[in-house]
């Protein structure tokens, strides 16, 4: 099409072939929003189904169940599946549901179908973080207000049956008033509390020291009547128990930290398939819409 005279004063030309700018915006939000809520649904209602089953894959006994590497691989495919079919539903709904945009070539619909895509997947990952934080919150503000109740209810009697102090600052005060010669009269409580804050310190302190051993050994000695060669068997066999114990509980904790380090990891990577399958279910979704309007 040739350029039109203009004509006044100055001269010069006029490009008739621009067009003029849309006041219609390229975010569709209607369509985001309701493509939004309808993935938050699926992924709840995914997500509960989920629990249901790794609830009935784990086992309370010992030997029996799933291994907790075993869920956790079973936690993060679900995940990513959760993810990939939720955000395909609302990316698919964003597009089917945008009104069409007249006049603008094939690329500039294809982006904009896939940046609401994106913007649907994003509402909705805020919404479902907004609902787990509100409800985290009140689980825990439930249970504090449940330990606060029972801590009332109980705090007389606690206080009352209370020893002294506990921790290390029990064993300090037990050392501070140890006597030469264990009492073999003495209460089989009060004996017991003494070597368990001795073994304790020990198991905080990385050992037991060689007196605490040899005043244990004196212990168990006078309340058993075993001799004191038994006795001091005993007590390292008690000690090397105890710190078995306390070796599978680290071992426990950082298994649980790992698991929690892997599920972060496969829920990382579940919102980024999410995003892409997002866009791209909305890229087919916008261009469905348009060739069968």
């Amino acid at each position: 099409m040739p350029d039109t005279p203009m004509t006044g004063a100055t001269g010069g030309y006029v490009d008739q072939r621009s067009v003029a700018e849309s006041s219609a915006s390229g975010v569709a939000w209607p369509a985001i929003i309701g493509g939004a809520f309808a993935s938050v649904a699926l992924a709840v209602l995914l997500f509960t189904l989920g629990s249901g089953l790794g609830l009935a894959s784990v086992s309370p006994w010992a030997n029996t169940g799933a291994t907790v590497t075993t869920v956790t691989v079973m936690t993060g495919i679900w995940l990513i599946v959760m993810h990939w079919l939720a955000s395909g539903l609302g990316g698919y709904l964003t597009g089917r549901l945008r009104t069409k945009w007249a006049g603008l070539h094939t690329h500039e619909v294809f982006f904009r179908d896939t940046a609401n895509g994106f913007l649907s997947w994003a509402v909705a990952s805020v919404a479902g973080a907004v609902i787990v934080v509100t409800t985290a919150a009140f689980v825990v503000s439930g249970t504090a207000a449940i330990a606060t109740g029972v801590a009332g209810g109980t705090a007389k009697g606690v206080i009352q049956s209370a020893s002294p102090a506990t921790g290390p600052s029990a064993y300090l005060l037990d050392r501070l008033f140890r006597a030469d010669r264990p009492n073999a009269a003495g209460a089989d409580a009060d004996a017991k509390a003494q070597a368990g804050q001795i073994i304790l310190n020990g198991l905080a302190t990385g050992d037991v020291p060689a007196p605490d051993k040899a005043y244990l050994a004196q212990l168990v000695s006078a309340h058993t009547g075993v001799a004191p060669d038994e006795a001091a068997k005993r007590v390292d066999q008690v000690i090397a128990d105890a710190k078995t114990a306390e070796v599978k509980v680290q071992q426990g904790a950082d298994a649980a930290r790992k698991a929690g380090a892997t599920l972060t990891i496969f829920t990382g990577l579940a919102m980024l398939i999410g995003a892409f399958i997002a866009c791209a279910a909305a890229a087919l979704g916008g261009q469905q819409r348009d060739v069968y309007d």
